[in-house]
């Protein structure tokens, strides 16, 4: 298991701390979602390279079989790709996911997040890095992990070791 130590130090230009930045992508209704749409939620952002590889199916299959954890912790899960419209609506039908799959195809939203390959396998340019950040519900980001190594996955358990302590938080000031 990775600790928190290790995840800081693979973070790009983005910490824990500052405001996530704003986005505008399309979902798989072909609607424009933003993260100001989930304000007052905690957001979960996983940025995955490709739809239909192996280690993406793995990641957002385990959140979809987890999704009662994290709706238990007020988070909505987003998955970002650079995938068209169009290939995150089959992918998300044919892997029966429960949350939203948005289409960085511009790949504006993943570079800001740092999260964006220049170069990637067969020579792809601009391919979204396997990524996560925990958004809280005013907008801030409050764990950042990105993976330079794409066959790598989350940390599962930091992401929700992160929501747990907001919900921790929140009930304190209460």
């Amino acid at each position: 298991m990775r600790n928190h130590k290790t995840l800081t130090k693979n973070r790009m230009s983005l910490k824990t701390g500052q405001s996530a930045p704003a986005f505008k992508l399309f979902n798989t209704q072909k609607k424009e979602v933003s993260l100001s749409d989930y304000k007052g939620k905690n957001v979960v952002l996983l940025f995955y390279p490709f739809a239909f590889s192996g280690t993406c199916t793995a990641e957002l299959c385990n959140m979809r079989d987890s999704i009662a954890v994290y709706s238990g912790l007020n988070a909505e899960i987003l998955g970002i790709s650079t995938d068209s419209v169009f290939t995150q609506i089959k992918y998300k039908e044919d892997q029966k996911l429960n949350f939203e799959l948005l289409s960085d195809f511009n790949k504006v939203t993943s570079k800001e997040y740092g999260s964006l390959y220049d170069t990637f396998i067969f020579g792809t340019a601009g391919v979204s890095k396997r990524s996560a950040f925990v958004i809280d519900k005013e907008g801030v980001i409050r764990y950042a992990e990105v993976l330079e190594n794409a066959s790598e996955q989350p940390s599962y358990e930091g992401i929700q070791e992160c929501l747990k302590k907001i919900s921790h938080e929140l009930h304190e000031r209460h």
